[in-house]
């Protein structure tokens, strides 16, 4: 199976999908996204697959985002389709996949790129990570499950800061607050991820299957939420604030936002 955006490589039981955009720090954009989808829709029938690593290529960058110019003038109804198909197609799949998948964060994390790495069952970083939600200062709110995935993972006071201040932490932030299990050195990232991804194919792969069932099951009296993040997402592209953050981020410049 060939794809535009990202490599798969495999290792007997283990998958290693790279997203390969390192010119553009992996941004995630509509083409990648759907690419990822068909892979790991592949890779979950594929029953020699064990587990899963999902990384991004090159040293600087998971990532670093999505690609603001592609829905930088979409309507309230595009926006909100955005969200609710992208939350389906990726997303809500990774998440739920029976698979394990463990998410290898070599770099920037930031909008989407965080969203990404928390759909996945767990995440290990790199000392260079840096992780954030930064869509505030663009006008408009998380819309791929961060309003929902960031609270259930760090709590909800420091998700509040976070997505508020539309700040980055470092990697031992991160793992201070539980965002990651562990941060080692960049060249230690991979070999790490591979350990722990041997240790997981040794067991059960349906005992695992139905584990990941269980544990997501004690999180899903939020579906709601989901909706209301979808439905709020959507709502921002109607507004002068996220023309003018959308506008000021393509121009290279300052937002003022007018509040509108």
């Amino acid at each position: 199976m060939n794809f535009e955006n990202i490599l798969i490589e495999h290792n007997n039981s283990l998958a290693t999908v790279i997203i390969n955009r390192p010119k553009k720090l992996n941004a995630l954009n509509r083409a990648t996204i759907k690419d990822l989808s068909k892979a790991f829709k592949a890779l979950a029938k594929d029953k020699k697959t064990r587990a899963i690593i999902l990384t991004g290529n090159g040293e600087k960058a998971f990532v670093a985002g999505a690609d603001i110019s592609e829905f930088a003038n979409y309507s309230v109804k595009e926006g909100k389709d955005l969200a609710a198909k992208g939350q389906q197609a990726l997303f809500n799949l990774i998440e739920n996949l029976s698979t394990p998948v463990i998410a290898a964060v070599n770099g920037f994390a930031l909008g989407g790129g965080l969203e990404l790495a928390m759909a996945c069952h767990f995440r290990i970083a790199s000392n260079n990570a840096k992780m954030g939600l930064p869509e505030v200062s663009l006008g408009v709110i998380p819309g791929y499950g961060g309003t929902q995935r960031l609270p259930q993972l760090i709590g909800k006071g420091r998700a509040m800061e976070l997505i508020m201040s539309a700040g980055m932490i470092d990697a031992e932030k991160a793992l201070s607050y539980g965002l990651v299990n562990y941060v080692v050195p960049q060249e230690e990232l991979l070999p790490l991820c591979l350990k722990i991804a041997g240790k997981i194919t040794n067991n059960s792969p349906v005992a695992i299957s139905y584990a990941i069932k269980a544990v997501n099951a004690g999180f899903k009296n939020n579906a709601k939420g989901f909706e209301t993040e979808i439905n709020a997402f959507g709502s921002c592209f109607g507004t002068a604030d996220f023309r003018e953050g959308t506008t000021a981020f393509l121009e290279k410049r300052k937002a003022e936002f007018p509040g509108t």
